[in-house]
C-alpha cells in the first residue's frame, strides 16, 4: 500500500466513521477544497514580502492545518471519482514537462505560451 493509499484510506475511515459520506457529493467537495485553500491563502493576505515570510515562520502550524483539510478533501474526491492521484500526478508532470521544457522555462515565470 503507498503512502497516498494510507492516508486516503485514513481519511475515509474519518468519514465513514461519522456517517458523513452522504454529504460529499463532488460539488460540495470541490467546494470545500477551494474554501480550505482559501483559508490557506487568508494567512497571506494584505502581507508584503517580509509579512508572507513571517506569517509563514510564525503560523507554520495554522498553514499545516489548513494544507491538511485541502489535501483530504482533494483525496476524498479522487477516491470518490476513482481518480489515481499518483498516476495523474505523475502525468500531469509528462504534459507540463513539454510544456515548459528546461532550456526555456528555467528561470522564468513566464506561461508556456511566452517561452
Amino acid at each position: 500500500m503507498t503512502d497516498l493509499e494510507r492516508l486516503t484510506a485514513a481519511v475515509l475511515r474519518f468519514r465513514d466513521e461519522r456517517d458523513w459520506k452522504q454529504f460529499h457529493n463532488p460539488k460540495d467537495v470541490a467546494l470545500s477544497l477551494l474554501l480550505e485553500a482559501g483559508e490557506v491563502l487568508e494567512i497571506f493576505q494584505w502581507k508584503d514580502p517580509a509579512g508572507v515570510a513571517e506569517a509563514a515562520r510564525a503560523r507554520k502550524a495554522d498553514l499545516a492545518d489548513e494544507l491538511a483539510d485541502v489535501l483530504s478533501y482533494t483525496l476524498l474526491m479522487a477516491h470518490d471519482l476513482g481518480i489515481d492521484l499518483d498516476a495523474a500526478l505523475r502525468a500531469k508532470l509528462e504534459k507540463n514537462a513539454l510544456k515548459y521544457p528546461v532550456d526555456k522555462a528555467k528561470g522564468s515565470s513566464g506561461k508556456y505560451t511566452d517561452l
